[in-house]
């Protein structure tokens, strides 16, 4: 599928939902993808990008903004504590802020970098126990932790279970941020961003409907 028509699809979703034209960031999601096929897309005026993994970012981005100095990096995969510095200088926003030792280091490296990207909270909505990410109960009262911090945080994150209805995760994800002031809604991935659309998400990750399979 073509990046253009995936922005089509995403302009009638928003269309659909009575919502402003361009309400819906669309992240292309580079992970794992060689270097000529990201670039085809940067050609083509695409300058908002995702990736999993700092040192893989590392090793792709500083290059290309020397000739795209407008593009845009998101960290879509869980951070470790030991890489936050170098990510907080790489990334425009981080998507997987999911635990209070991680808030705690980047209040303190936000400190002395004198800077921090946007951050968006990981929410466990399915409760699995092998993802990442804040549980229900708990959503809240990290909201207020990491504001104490005075830590960037935009918005909610999401991963819906694989074998469940992600418009119910995405319905959940919203009224959760609504709740806690945050517009900031990451939510909906190629099989399912059209429904994150319609739902609000301001932020959809589309990686293969873009690139195609990922290189392993």
């Amino acid at each position: 599928m073509s990046l253009s028509e995936i922005q089509r699809r995403i302009a009638k979703s928003e269309s659909a939902a009575g919502r402003p034209s361009g309400d819906t960031k669309l992240i292309a999601v580079s992970k794992r993808q060689p270097d000529d096929v990201v670039e085809a897309v940067l050609t083509e005026g695409h300058r908002l990008f995702g990736e999993n993994q700092v040192q893989e970012a590392a090793g792709k981005w500083p290059t290309f903004r020397e000739t795209y100095p407008d593009a845009e990096v998101h960290l879509l995969g869980p951070l470790q504590t030991n890489k936050a510095r170098q990510a907080i200088t790489l990334f425009d926003a981080i998507h997987s802020l999911d635990r209070p030792k991680l808030a705690n280091t980047l209040a303190r490296l936000a400190q002395e970098e004198g800077t921090c990207p946007d951050l968006f909270i990981q929410v466990n909505t399915g409760e699995e126990e092998q993802k990442s990410g804040v549980l229900l109960a708990d959503v809240d009262g990290f909201v207020t932790e990491c504001r104490a911090l005075d830590l960037p945080v935009v918005g909610l994150m999401c991963i819906p279970p694989a074998n469940e209805e992600p418009s119910l995760h995405f319905a959940l994800l919203a009224k959760l941020a609504a709740r806690n002031g945050l517009v900031g809604l990451s939510m909906g991935m190629s099989s399912d961003y059209e429904r994150a659309v319609a739902l609000g998400a301001t932020h959809v990750r589309v990686g293969s409907a873009i690139f195609g399979a990922r290189a392993t």
